[in-house]
């Protein structure tokens, strides 16, 4: 299932014997293994084991066996590569055999872990959840209920910045607001900008914004994957970037005037805005549909086919991008 049915499923305190969260979040997997953990149990009846900790009889052990001093036995497995089928089929059935124990199974990284939902069937009381990364408007949303619960007071368009200084990554923006909470100010950009710090020493929105823009990408583009972004990660950041400069431009064509949070759902940052929205008025409607697919096709390429080095075709196809529609 997705996002949304599980939350209803949350929302109605439906209770699984078995939980399997993966996809393209790593935060959110993380942030909903350790929300559900925290709803069924206390930290001390909680058993973590991460990765090389994983150990299959152990966990086995741990499902069937109750405990004498609580009723709740949650067995939280963080991993980055797929369980063999039948340790997981015996896993799952161990939860949902001792009703006092629950299996949460936080799936982190690019592993085929799509083919193990198989194992958490209605039959064994076990659901799969797939996450996708969040879009910049759902991101926003999120920093703006986390300030909610910290009860900071905050300008419309600081968390916008905070996501961008952070090229869009939602645990970093949560972990600065966190340490912006202490600070007991109303956060400003002005106090983002004093107080946090963008990682990596590269814009990545004014990468986006050159790459369009038929500029020299190169420099840029070698430092990110150098400090270690992934390809497809980067093809798909384009995309989106791809699609918010045609809905901007689609809406300045039909309303003239273009309000930002008609647009994207959110405000991002005044200088952030200008620049994208005069590039995307700039682009031909037609040429929107070629670049994606053109990136589209990349990225299905670099999944597909058998490429030496990733990391050279990538920047050796986003050069010919440029000569294409520049």
């Amino acid at each position: 299932m997705y996002k949304s049915e599980f939350d209803k499923y949350l929302k109605a305190n439906k209770r699984f014997s078995s939980y399997m969260f993966y996809g393209q979040s790593t935060f959110l997997v993380e942030q909903y293994a350790y929300l559900v953990s925290k709803i069924i149990a206390k930290d001390e009846e909680i058993e973590k084991l991460y990765f090389e900790e994983y150990n299959f009889k152990y966990a086995k052990d741990r499902l069937l066996q109750s405990s004498l001093f609580s009723s709740n036995n949650v067995v939280l497995i963080k991993i980055d590569k797929k369980i063999p089928k039948k340790e997981l089929d015996a896993l799952v059935e161990s939860a949902n055999i001792n009703k006092d124990s629950t299996l949460i199974l936080a799936c982190i990284g690019d592993a085929d872990f799509k083919s193990m939902e198989s194992s958490f069937t209605a039959k064994q009381n076990a659901c799969a959840v797939r996450f996708f990364a969040l879009m910049p408007n759902e991101a926003i949303g999120f920093l703006q209920n986390e300030a909610k619960r910290l009860k900071i007071d905050y300008d419309e368009n600081a968390l916008s910045h905070l996501y961008f200084m952070h090229r869009q990554n939602i645990s970093l923006s949560t972990n600065d607001l966190s340490k912006l909470a202490l600070l007991n100010e109303r956060v400003t950009t002005k106090l983002v900008d004093l107080h946090c710090f963008g990682v990596g020493s590269v814009n990545f929105d004014d990468f986006l914004h050159d790459l369009i823009a038929s500029k020299d990408i190169s420099n840029d583009l070698s430092l990110l994957l150098e400090e270690g972004l992934n390809e497809v990660f980067i093809l798909n950041q384009i995309s989106s970037f791809i699609q918010q400069l045609f809905m901007i431009s689609s809406h300045a064509r039909i309303y003239a005037v273009v309000n930002p949070i008609e647009v994207l759902g959110y405000n991002p940052p005044k200088n952030i805005w200008e620049k994208k929205s005069k590039l995307a008025i700039n682009i031909k409607p037609k040429q929107f549909l070629e670049m994606l697919d053109y990136i589209l096709n990349l990225e299905l390429s670099i999944k597909t086919e058998k490429i030496d080095n990733i990391n050279l075709y990538l920047q050796a196809s986003l050069r010919k991008f440029i000569v294409l529609f520049r």
